[in-house]
């Protein structure tokens, strides 16, 4: 049975987070210590920022194990954990771990960052020797349903922070951003975000320093690029393409006339002004200067806005993907839990056929090649004609049923030692 026990930014505030959460030499210890109780066959830890979760494959009595090692983990006991630790089990535990992985139970839907840490805890997992067959068999699922959902929907084509939807902007400003010139005003952190995906894109950054020249050298060398003194803003405002400016400055620092100096010396090139301080740095009437483009942070909390509903209108699709993954998944291992059955049937029936041919074989004395081969032909037909109705049977209920016509088959033929559908994922 897979089962996932956890805490997520749905159920629990950040301090209980962050009391189970794992490094990742924790996580190594803790994969092998919960592979170790018994009834556990198998376990994933998943630990981000906004959740901690336990994915295993535990035999039924062992379902709320790993539930117990997390509370015990965090001292959630003498807390009421289930005010906080959920546990899923079977469909239900399948259906978080695509939704997880397509993030679609993400904070912000559509983000990124989620599909790479899934990967990782699995992999993670596997270099520990606590992932198996089960396990590896939803990897490989639920990796596979989130890149289509990434494919054949746009939920994850549209920014919905501040930093990335300045870069979006940037791009569509300029087209590409390699060899553009980005200046960077103060330190904040959503500006130094910006300018580092920036960077990642192909610009090339410098550095404007304040009261420390020194910071501004350290950052600029972190980004491979330049600082300079303040004092050189208006050259600088010439020859950069994108100003990010976040200053703790009490009024405006970037003003008009500065901006219109360097807009007469720049000929057509577009200049594309970010404003991300409070108060604001650029003064906003630079709004009308041609061939400049300014957004301050309320410009850009409405195009977040307006980003996280386009990706919202594309959860319905992107359910729909998980949910055709499901139950393909769903169906597949309900078809192994067969398997066993009819491995033993098929091996009762090949042991009486073998019994009755040496009972005839010794009535009928020596035969010679040709009769030898009549006589397995003839009984090597029957039982396969005798199976093939109960074995298209047993495949069809497998993937259809909760398991109980495989336990009465099971029964009835005296075979129940070989099913196990405790350990069949389902």
């Amino acid at each position: 049975m897979i089962v996932v026990t956890g805490v997520s930014h749905r159920t629990a505030p950040l301090a209980v987070r962050e009391s189970v959460a794992f490094s990742p030499e924790e996580r190594t210890r803790a994969l092998a210590r919960l592979r170790a109780e018994p009834g556990v066959d198998e376990c994933m830890v998943l630990s981000t920022c906004n959740r901690v979760e336990i994915y295993a494959e535990c035999a039924p009595g062992a379902a709320g194990t790993p539930a117990a090692f997390l509370a015990a983990r965090g001292g959630l006991e003498a807390q009421h954990p289930s005010e906080h630790l959920y546990r899923l089990e079977g469909e239900a535990a399948i259906r978080h771990a695509f939704a997880v992985a397509a993030s679609l139970d993400s904070m912000v839907v559509g983000e990124t960052q989620i599909l790479g840490q899934v990967k990782e805890a699995y992999e993670a997992a596997e270099e520990a020797g606590t992932l198996g067959p089960v396990l590896g068999n939803l990897r490989n699922r639920t990796l596979a349903a989130a890149k289509r959902v990434r494919s054949e929907t746009e939920i994850g084509q549209h920014a919905v922070s501040v930093s990335h939807v300045a870069v979006e902007l940037a791009r569509k400003i300029f087209g590409g951003l390699g060899g553009r010139q980005v200046l960077l005003v103060g330190a904040g952190k959503m500006s130094e975000l910006a300018a580092r995906l920036l960077v990642q894109d192909g610009a090339a950054a410098t550095v404007l320093g304040g009261r420390s020249i020194e910071r501004a050298e350290a950052l600029a060398l972190e980004l491979g690029g330049r600082a300079v003194p303040f004092h050189c803003l208006a050259e600088e405002l010439e020859r950069a393409d994108v100003v990010i400016s976040s200053t703790a400055a009490p009024g405006v620092v970037i003003a008009r006339s500065q901006v219109e100096a360097a807009r007469s010396r720049r000929g057509s090139r577009p200049l594309f002004l970010v404003d991300i301080a409070m108060p604001r740095d650029v003064d906003p009437s630079v709004r009308g200067l041609e061939g400049v483009f300014l957004y301050d942070l309320d410009d850009l909390k409405a195009v977040c806005g307006a980003n996280l509903q386009s990706r919202e209108r594309q959860v319905a699709p992107a359910a729909a993907i998980v949910e055709q993954e499901l139950r393909d998944f769903i169906a597949a291992q309900r078809s192994r839990q067969a398997v066993p059955l009819l491995v033993a049937l098929r091996r009762r029936a090949d042991d009486v056929r073998r019994q009755e041919l040496d009972r005839v074989r010794g009535r009928l004395g020596a035969l010679s090649a040709d009769q030898e081969r009549a006589l397995e032909g003839i009984a090597s037909a029957i039982v396969n004609k005798l199976l093939h109705a109960p074995t298209v049977y047993l495949k069809q209920a497998a993937q259809q049923d909760d398991g109980g016509d495989l336990h009465a088959v099971c029964r009835v033929l005296g075979l129940s030692p070989v099913l196990d559908l405790g350990a069949s994922g389902s």
